[in-house]
């Protein structure tokens, strides 16, 4: 009689449950709603999705302005642009204008660019965004002083000077020509540089630009070029340089950019035709060329190509052939200016 435990069905009441004190840690996870903010270490999904149109990332959003504009345009309004020399694109002369007789055009199209207006019109930008940064944020995997490029090293006002436009596209140039590199490739460098300064929330400046343009340039052969340059290649261009820097190099630069290596079409339309509004602002002219006969015939195959290209799948969707083209592709199409 006296056993504490018994055996009846009915179990005696529990006791009441102890209330939880300020100082008690929870004992479950608390769900929160969308908008919150976590405490734990793990980042909730609206805190990694962000609503605020005022911070667009221009590498991956369309309808951002990209900051190698925004930031040469501060130069212009301020008054200072950059010293004109013998390294521009073409010499400035009368502005040549087509007339019923004679259309003139350039060699460079957004599907096709011109090699060397592209990359000097991408060295103008990264000019611009040395010139006009608005802090000094570094990361060691781009110092040149920890990480050499040459057996000399480096200098000791080496972070004081702006390079000059020349400079950069000296660099650039020299890189894209030993590797056999396209020009949409430097578009696409751009894109990744940009992208790397909004993600690691870094500065490009004296001290590290090399080392960036050059993972900037050695992920964009990689990702754009069905043939693409091994690190191996890149050593025998900058004789100083080991495999083990440039992997290294790589791997950091990716897992900056958080493994997002995609372009849209859209965003690299929109860098094309804005670094032609950068040359366009800079008197860095596109040379343009009287429309020959082979070249007009040349463009209307090209023309009667697509055309029957699209003919043939309105036909397969079943669309009458005076439908709109607006109607041939099954997405709806979000802007009419730019064509994938």
């Amino acid at each position: 009689m006296g056993n504490k435990n018994s055996c009846c069905s009915f179990g005696s009441p529990s006791p009441p449950a102890r209330k939880a004190k300020a100082k008690d840690p929870p004992v479950f996870e608390e769900h929160l709603p969308e908008g919150d903010l976590s405490t734990n270490n793990l980042q909730h999904i609206s805190e990694r999705e962000g609503d605020d149109g005022d911070n667009l990332d221009p590498s991956c959003d369309p309808s951002a302005a990209t900051l190698f504009l925004e930031r040469s345009k501060q130069s212009l309004e301020n008054g200072m642009t950059r010293k004109k020399s013998s390294h521009q694109i073409a010499p400035q002369g009368l502005k040549k204008s087509s007339s019923c007789s004679t259309i003139y055009l350039d060699d460079s199209t957004v599907s096709q660019p011109n090699l060397k207006n592209t990359v000097k019109c991408v060295s103008l930008a990264i000019y611009y965004h040395i010139k006009n940064r608005q802090s000094e944020r570094r990361m060691d995997i781009f110092d040149e002083r920890l990480h050499p490029l040459t057996r000399d090293g480096v200098t000791d006002d080496y972070d004081r000077h702006n390079p000059e436009h020349r400079q950069i596209y000296k660099f650039v140039r020299t890189l894209f020509n030993a590797a056999q590199l396209t020009a949409e490739c430097a578009i696409i460098t751009l894109v990744y540089l940009e992208r790397l300064l909004t993600y690691a929330e870094l500065d490009i400046a004296p001290c590290n630009w090399k080392r960036i343009v050059l993972g900037a340039i050695l992920l964009a052969s990689k990702v754009w070029d069905d043939q693409a340059v091994w690190n191996v290649d890149y050593c025998q261009i900058l004789k100083d340089i080991t495999v083990e820097d440039m992997n290294e190099l790589e791997r950091q630069f990716l897992e900056l950019l958080q493994f997002n290596i995609n372009v849209p079409s859209s965003v690299y339309a929109k860098y094309y035709f804005d670094l032609r509004s950068l040359a366009e602002a800079n008197d860095l002219s596109f040379p343009t060329e009287p429309l020959s006969k082979e070249r007009a015939q040349k463009l209307e195959a090209m023309s009667r190509v697509m055309q029957d290209k699209y003919t043939a799948e309105a036909h397969r969707n079943g669309m009458k052939k005076w439908s709109s083209l607006d109607n041939i592709r099954n997405d709806p199409r979000r802007s009419v200016a730019i064509l994938s």
